[in-house]
């Protein structure tokens, strides 16, 4: 307890010696009634535990108020590297002993004189044959298109007349050319004919009509064997 919180007056302590024992023994016993009751006034009214409270040094507080040190932990130890085995080599062997030639001792059969002994057969190389690439065989010729000769009527031996010019064409001035299709046979005389080209004129397109299937005709050939075929004479009216 401060004694500046609960200061007791200083007059009448120290006048006590000056007092009889029996005043003194009420005097104190009176000042110790007082100051309970002082106390228990202040623990009543708080000033008490605020004097207290206030009194606490600081330092404690702190000390209170100071938060606990962080714990440091102990660094882990170090793993324990494994040696590293180191490889063993091998001890160097001495090089073998090179081998020594040895004299043959035995004799050799010598070849009787004057006779060469053939040399020994040489293995006979066989090149490969190289694989010749064969090429594809051509296709056949097509077979040659047969000769062919057509009919004439031209020929010196046949000795065909000429057509006869109609009377009535000749004063009505009627001319022209007339083609007749002939089929002539293997014997050279006329089978059929068809007219392919008019004069213009009935009487000049009958009158050729008549003189083609009066002549004779050299036959058509194929590859030199008389073959009946169709052949185009021409005839030309034309007045002189």
């Amino acid at each position: 307890m401060n004694a500046h919180t609960l200061a007791l007056p200083a007059g009448p302590i120290a006048e006590l010696p000056a007092l009889s024992g029996t005043a003194r023994n009420l005097v104190i016993a009176a000042s110790v009634v007082v100051l309970h009751v002082l106390v228990l006034w202040a623990l009543q009214s708080g000033l008490l535990r605020r004097a207290v409270e206030v009194l606490v040094p600081a330092q404690v507080l702190a000390e209170l108020i100071e938060p606990p040190a962080p714990q440091v932990l102990p660094p882990l130890p170090a793993p324990n590297k494994a040696p590293v085995a180191k490889a063993k080599t091998a001890p160097s062997l001495p090089p073998p002993p090179m081998p020594l030639a040895v004299p043959d001792t035995q004799p050799v059969a010598a070849a009787p004189m004057g006779v060469i002994a053939p040399p020994p057969p040489t293995p006979s190389l066989t090149a490969p044959v190289a694989a010749v690439a064969v090429a594809p065989a051509a296709p056949p010729a097509p077979p040659a298109p047969p000769r062919v000769d057509l009919p004439s009527s031209n020929a010196d031996y046949l000795q065909n007349p000429k057509p006869q010019y109609p009377g009535l064409s000749k004063r009505l001035g009627e001319q022209g050319q007339v083609i007749h299709s002939v089929l002539i046979g293997t014997d050279g005389l006329p089978v059929s004919a068809q007219l392919v080209q008019s004069s213009g004129f009935d009487r000049l397109d009958q009158a050729a009509y008549t003189a083609v299937m009066r002549w004779r005709y050299v036959p058509g050939k194929r590859n030199g064997v008389p073959t009946a075929m169709a052949f185009n004479v021409p005839i030309n009216w034309v007045l002189e």
